[in-house]
């Protein structure tokens, strides 16, 4: 089935094909075929798959036991996504004829209800393989916000999910709008989601604290989207029993747990991937940051250009301190020997006592030498007084 889809404001229109491959046609086996809203959910799913396969090293999640829970989640979203949809469908279509619920190739699923599925299964899948199920939800979010960029523009193929009319530029009328210019509520969706993925990217790289956190801001940013979305829309599911819009009731929910728990776990820091290096390496998942001008020593090794005449002086007054405290233990060895300084005074002291004695003995040897001398000198003068 064909539609003409333009954009009136935009001076823009289309010819667009919901079936992509008409296989029944082809091979002559009934009215099958492949259209362009699987293939491209298959590649919103692909392309997340990819993107969850590289960010799994960096969150340090097995990718082997992740796609275990990525495969166990994707069964389990196709069967909320329809029975989410059958649950809330107007009318009693599925109440007679339950065997229509399982003819899902006719279509009526549920975002939510994937959604819903995707995380029940995966994350039970998860904790039995024995992975962080918190770090899968992470990296599963990021995945299903790259999905539901892609998945969107089968909407616009389909020329369904669109808002009420609108006078604005980019308002689009097809034969299922009436030819009404209408809100595009796929292209929002797709771009508010793209927006969402960048910002969560680069957030979960740089900034999340701690297990979970994406998950949980991913939960408030697209509850905020989805709700503002629904209340454009024209073919939203009601309550039974209340005028409400389900996806509304869900999406406000959403943000209001999503807010709390964020809330709660305000001072959590519990990483076991990528996230805030301060508390990547509070946790021991990298080394710390040291500044290569404090890599080398003061004392030994080359000094910051700006502080160098100062750190200069300080290593050589460093130095001076360790020299002078070397030579004071070299000198505290020889303190013992200080006793025995007054023995080599007494020495002293008793050979100044012996000169004094040898000094007093010759002192009393002088009167007898002058004695002898008198002595002689008589003699003498005897001898001479006899020759005469």
């Amino acid at each position: 089935m064909t539609h003409v889809v333009s954009f009136p404001g935009l001076g823009l229109e289309f010819t667009v094909n919901e079936v992509a491959l008409p296989l029944g046609e082809w091979l002559g086996f009934g009215d099958y075929s492949i259209r362009w809203y699987g293939i491209l959910i298959a590649i919103g799913f692909l392309l997340g798959m990819a993107y969850a396969a590289r960010s799994a090293k960096k969150m340090n999640i097995d990718t082997s036991r992740l796609f275990d829970a990525v495969i166990v989640g994707l069964i389990g979203s196709v069967i909320c996504a329809r029975l989410y949809y059958v649950i809330f469908y107007p009318g009693d279509k599925y109440i007679k004829n339950p065997m229509e619920i399982f003819k899902i190739h006719d279509g009526g699923i549920a975002l939510y209800g994937s959604l819903i599925g995707a995380l029940v299964f995966g994350g039970l899948t998860a904790k039995l393989r024995k992975l962080r199920v918190p770090a899968v939800l992470d990296v599963a979010s990021l995945g299903f916000l790259i999905g539901q960029t892609v998945g969107r523009w089968g909407n616009f193929v389909n020329q369904e999910a669109f808002g009420t009319p609108t006078m604005l530029p980019w308002g689009m009328a097809s034969d299922n709008t009436g030819n009404i210019a209408v809100h595009p509520c796929f292209l929002y969706e797709s771009l508010l989601c793209l927006a969402g993925f960048i910002m969560l990217h680069f957030f979960t790289r740089k900034w999340r604290r701690y297990d979970g956190q994406t998950f949980l801001l991913y939960i408030v940013w697209y509850g905020a989207v989805r709700f503002f979305i629904e209340g454009l829309r024209t073919d939203s599911l009601m309550l039974h029993m209340v005028e409400l819009r389900v996806s509304q009731v869900v999406a406000a929910g959403c943000v209001v747990v999503g807010l709390i728990l964020l809330f709660v776990f305000r001072r959590k820091t519990s990483l076991s991937g990528c996230g805030s290096p301060e508390v990547m390496e509070a946790v021991g998942l990298i080394k710390p940051e040291i500044d290569p001008a404090l890599e080398k020593s003061t004392i030994f090794g080359d000094l910051p250009e700006k502080e160098e005449s100062v750190q200069e002086e300080e290593a050589e007054a460093e130095k001076e301190e360790k020299q002078e405290a070397l030579e004071d233990g070299e000198e505290k060895p020889e303190e013992p020997e200080e006793p025995e300084e007054p023995a080599k005074d007494e020495g002293i002291k008793e050979e100044k006592a012996g000169g004094e004695e040898a000094s007093q003995e010759g002192e009393a040897e002088k009167p007898e030498e002058k004695q002898d001398k008198k002595g002689k000198k008589e003699k003498k003068s005897r001898k001479k007084s006899k020759g005469k």
